[in-house]
């Protein structure tokens, strides 16, 4: 059902063009600030950062724009109360932090000198996450000028962290100290993607994630090869062993019960992602790989967004040098990491994998495997989800087209913010797959943050009319 919402579309697409030039002087502005989260000598910049945005959001009309302290990094919280006391109130997530900007010879900008070209405005943060979360600020306000309310009609909250590009290691702690605050009836994350300029396109899932470090010693040192090859076990060749049996013929990873807890995609969404627009051979390219791999019986796309995989990262050990050196290595070492899918548990995918290195280390080897950090779990939002049905008619009516679901291979802390805010989640994110997030010269395109400040714009009236 669509909901009349009376908001006029006209009026809020001209506020929004009418103040695209100071919004994006201001956004430029934040973009100076190196809020580099995995760096310690970045700190001072980090939370230089979450000073910048609380003092924006006061001055945008907010009666409320804080710096919250964590066990790190600090975050933002910001809130404007609707008129209407029994008003839903919605919560949108994003973070302030960025990437590290390294290698920097790579730019052909200064990361934190922002630059238009083309209509794209390249600078470290430009769409992860900074210009996405800056466009609430406009889409709000041309809410208000549409409607000639002082409040938005939804109880508007923003949770903006400093720590999600270093693993957002303090969330989970600071949704439930300040739950009562951050009480929500839907969750908003603008942190996502678009299929494509021309194929609007909403996230319904992202995968989660688990990494671990195997390592195996099996002598007190290095030993000559020819005095006692073939006669004492060799760690590498176990830890190749053990490798290369993560995936049976059919591209099945063989930890036990791996499987057990894989909630399968429905028809219908599967029907879903075959309308998408996927061209296998362009997008092989871009990978710059010469064929695709993965589990068999299901699509390219539906391996990305909807099955499990283990990957090996790294592996190491022995003489790497130049020329020879005939030796049976005292260690060898691996990293390797998970993507998981409802209703995977990263704690449950760690202690299979070390079942199954238990299981195939021969005597004379000993092994650890260990965590490298808690994981992230999985999250979905089923496709019945009303404020799904919300986001989508909201993003219609900005982008003048059919918008398409999709799911990411990424992972985040969305899961958390479901769970211990106990509220459904959508996202509204506008990057582009050529957006070159986490890469040096970073860009967003102007003209998708204009849509995407309209569509929030509508949002608010959608939610707060629906049912």
């Amino acid at each position: 059902m669509k909901l009349d919402t009376g908001l006029d579309a006209g009026a809020v697409r001209r506020y929004v063009e009418e103040h695209a030039g100071e919004f994006f002087d201001a956004l430029k502005e934040w973009l100076t600030i190196p809020s580099i989260s995995g760096d310690p000598a970045h700190a001072d910049d980090v939370r230089r950062s979450a000073e910048w945005l609380a003092g924006r959001l006061r001055r945008i009309g907010f009666p409320t724009a804080e710096v919250w302290e964590t066990g790190g990094l600090p975050a933002v919280f910001a809130e404007w109360p609707a008129d209407d006391p029994n008003a839903p109130a919605v919560l949108v997530y994003g973070h302030h932090d960025v990437q590290p900007v390294d290698p920097r010879e790579l730019w052909n900008t200064d990361p934190f000198g922002p630059v238009e070209r083309d209509g794209r405005l390249v600078a470290r943060g430009a769409s992860d996450d900074k210009g996405q979360v800056f466009f609430h600020t406009l889409g709000v306000r041309a809410n208000l000028a549409a409607s000639g309310r002082g409040a938005p009609p939804v109880t508007l909250k923003l949770l903006i962290e400093g720590e999600e590009e270093s693993g957002s290691t303090h969330l989970s702690a600071l949704l439930r100290a300040c739950r009562e605050r951050l009480r929500c009836d839907t969750v908003v994350v603008s942190d996502t993607g678009l299929w494509s300029a021309d194929t609007p396109s909403i996230v319904t899932g992202m995968r989660g994630a688990v990494s671990a470090q195997i390592d195996l010693s099996g002598l007190s040192r290095d030993l000559h090869s020819g005095q006692f090859g073939g006669a004492v076990p060799n760690p590498l060749h176990v830890l190749a062993d053990l490798l290369a049996g993560l995936h049976d013929d059919e591209g099945r990873v063989t930890l036990p019960g791996f499987y057990d807890r894989v909630a399968e995609i429905t028809d219908e969404e599967r029907g879903l992602l075959a309308r998408l627009p996927f061209d296998e051979a362009r997008w092989l390219a871009t990978a710059g790989s010469r064929a695709t791999y993965g589990e068999e019986g299901f699509t390219t796309l539906e391996r990305l967004w909807t099955r499990p995989t283990a990957e090996v990262n790294g592996m190491w050990g022995g003489y790497t040098g130049p020329g020879g050196k005939t030796i049976i290595p005292a260690e060898a070492h691996a990293k390797v990491s998970f993507r998981l899918v409802p209703d995977q548990y990263p704690a449950e995918v760690t202690a299979a994998l070390r079942a199954y290195v238990q299981e195939r280390v021969p005597p004379g080897i000993e092994v650890r495997v260990g965590e490298l950090g808690p994981g992230v779990r999985p999250c979905v939002t089923p496709l019945d989800t009303p404020a799904l049905q919300s986001v989508k008619r909201a993003m219609e009516r900005a982008f003048g087209t059919e918008v398409l679901f999709t799911r990411e291979g990424g992972s985040g802390p969305e899961a958390d913010l479901a769970e211990i805010l106990g509220a459904p989640l959508v996202y509204l994110g506008v990057i582009l797959p050529d957006d070159r997030i986490h890469a040096p010269n970073e860009k967003v395109e102007m003209s998708l943050l204009l849509k995407a400040a309209e569509s929030a714009a509508y949002l608010w009236d959608d939610l707060a009319s629906a049912p």
